[in-house]
């Protein structure tokens, strides 16, 4: 019996971009709305910390993508 290969997933599943930009954003709204409404609450400070790991996801990202446009072995593409 032998396997069918797997097609290629669309560009639009693959970018995830705008996933980690949107959502980065929709977590500091969140934030701001919480700390103006709710000061100091754990909500609060769980927006504000979704925030800044979307920030780290996003650099993360940057990173990656410039190292495979150097040519690093290292790096994670997505051809």
């Amino acid at each position: 019996m032998s396997q069918r290969e797997t097609p290629p997933l669309p560009p639009a599943l693959l970018a995830m971009g705008p996933i980690v930009y949107i959502g980065t954003a929709i977590w500091f709204v969140v934030a701001v709305v919480l700390t103006f409404a709710d000061r100091g609450s754990i909500y609060m400070w769980t927006a504000w910390s979704g925030g800044g790991l979307g920030i780290i996801g996003a650099l993360i990202m940057l990173w990656q993508r410039q190292a495979g446009k150097r040519g690093s072995k290292a790096a994670q593409r997505i051809d």
